[in-house]
């Protein structure tokens, strides 16, 4: 039997505490260093191939890594999203109490598929659904689970819907309409539940993005025309590309009229329920069936915690009808206490802790005024686009996601001088932003989820995108 002094050491308290206490002041001097940016790149950018060098990828027999120093090349070389220059993906540098609950629920490690092996667990999860329920504009009767990110949440809440509606079909092949702006993960969960390529039908959107409600009869007509009958419309609450909320009343008068599944990713907006000024954008999604919420991205915890909401409690239960009688004895209602009923995850982390500990000890108007301040922002920030020279503002922005470019007067190939410029800029360190491509071309993209971020660093962004697609501009007209 092998000697367990090594296993003794690698559970010691002592250690831990050693370890944690170094880790910790390390972890606030970096949120320190990162908040201030100035001397800091927002992505010290290396190329894949290299990366791949740096990294050992082979594992040695006996210890050969100091975990102290393996953390720090970590903090180093990682993307910086608390960062003011952090202006990318819909991911926030997220609340460092965040964090520290996640370290709980790693050293408890409950999976919450059964009440037994999480029982708190599972009272916070209800408690958390229940009030994201209420943001959206649910009654009592709600019901639903936490999972891991929208995009397993728009998959277990279709899933749900399959089941629902498999009575409908008259013996056709089943079709879901969805805006041709919604996020790519609703097609591949159509694909996933086996109902084909074309069973997806793109809904046009206007110019604002907003999906053209009175284009849903057409599309219809075009199920019917490949053999297939619509039993769900997916809106979105708001869209990825460019943070645009679709008519959600109308959308749910046309569901209702027609008796189809309402489903509303509202992965990204949902929290706009949180805000007076805000709550509006999310009008009609109290007729959805399903919503999909994430607290990763505007309630500011680290990823992944997703909320996958049902109207009526009793389709929460509609996904799987698995047993597993080493599991779960009884129906799943009768053992609404058991998450492992309604989740694809089995061994399913603590995700709530975070979300549970946030409300409690910041409160909701904490979380309120950050999505006040964070959509106020995004209009500023457009309201500076606009009085820019030289710049073109996509559309107004309903949310915190702002699309623009980079337009100087008399130059044709913007859709590549704008892509280089952002090739630039991320490479240099100096922010880190995105891309669109919308009908009228190639836009740069900004997520703004930084609060401690404000007018200063935008002003600073246009100033750099501006300095650097003239610097590519004078290199171009150079080799000409």
């Amino acid at each position: 039997m092998p000697d367990t002094t090594s296993f003794e050491r690698a559970f010691s308290p002592d250690a831990f505490r050693a370890h944690g206490h170094a880790l910790i002041d390390a972890l606030a001097d970096y949120i320190a260093a990162a908040a201030r940016g100035n001397k800091m790149p927002v992505l010290p950018w290396v190329e894949p191939e290299q990366m791949l060098e740096r990294w050992p990828q082979t594992f040695p027999a006996a210890p050969a890594q100091d975990l102290d120093h393996l953390l720090a090349r970590v903090l180093d070389e990682a993307n910086h999203l608390h960062h003011p220059n952090y202006m990318g993906h819909q991911v926030p540098g997220p609340l460092p109490m965040g964090a520290l609950c996640d370290m709980v629920a790693s050293i408890l490690n409950n999976g919450m598929a059964v009440y037994e092996m999480g029982p708190h667990g599972v009272a916070m999860e209800r408690a958390i659904i229940k009030w994201m329920g209420g943001l959206v504009g649910f009654g009592s009767a709600c019901d639903g689970v936490i999972t891991s990110g929208g995009s397993l949440g728009n998959l277990t809440a279709l899933l749900a819907m399959r089941r629902v509606t498999q009575d409908r079909l008259d013996g056709k092949s089943p079709a879901v309409l969805v805006s041709d702006q919604a996020h790519y993960s609703v097609k591949r969960a159509v694909k996933v539940m086996g109902w084909g390529e074309d069973a997806a039908i793109a809904v046009p959107c206007d110019d604002a993005f907003r999906m053209r409600v009175e284009a849903l009869p057409e599309a219809v007509k075009q199920a019917e025309a490949r053999g297939r009958r619509v039993v769900c419309v997916v809106g979105s609450a708001c869209t990825t590309p460019t943070g645009t909320y679709d008519p959600l009343a109308r959308i749910a008068d046309f569901c209702g009229a027609h008796e189809l599944w309402f489903h509303v990713d509202a992965a990204h907006g949902g929290p706009a329920g949180l805000s007076g000024k805000y709550r509006h954008l999310l009008d009609g999604c109290a007729r959805a069936d399903s919503v999909v919420f994430d607290a990763h991205k505007m309630l500011l915890m680290p990823a992944l915690v997703t909320g996958v909401i049902f109207r009526d409690g009793a389709n929460s239960f509609c996904t799987f009808d698995d047993r597993a009688s080493y599991l779960i004895d009884k129906s799943p209602q009768e053992e609404w206490y058991n998450p492992g009923h309604r989740t694809m995850e089995c061994t399913k982390r603590m995700m709530c802790l975070k979300v549970y500990a946030a409300l409690m000890c910041y409160g909701t108007k904490f979380f309120a005024d950050y999505v006040t301040r964070q959509y106020d922002l995004a209009k500023t920030f457009a309201r500076m686009v606009r009085d820019t020279s030289g710049f073109e503002l996509a559309i107004e922005p309903d949310a915190n996601i702002v699309c623009f470019r980079y337009a100087p007067a008399g130059v044709i190939a913007l859709d590549d001088l704008n892509a280089a410029i952002r090739k630039h800029i991320v490479e240099s360190g100096a922010f880190y932003i995105v891309q669109a491509r919308l009908p009228k071309g190639h836009f740069l993209r900004v997520t703004l989820l930084n609060p401690l971020a404000g007018e200063t660093h935008l002003a600073s962004l246009l100033d750099c995108v501006r300095a650097t697609g003239n610097e590519l501009l004078a290199a171009s007209r150079s080799h000409t």
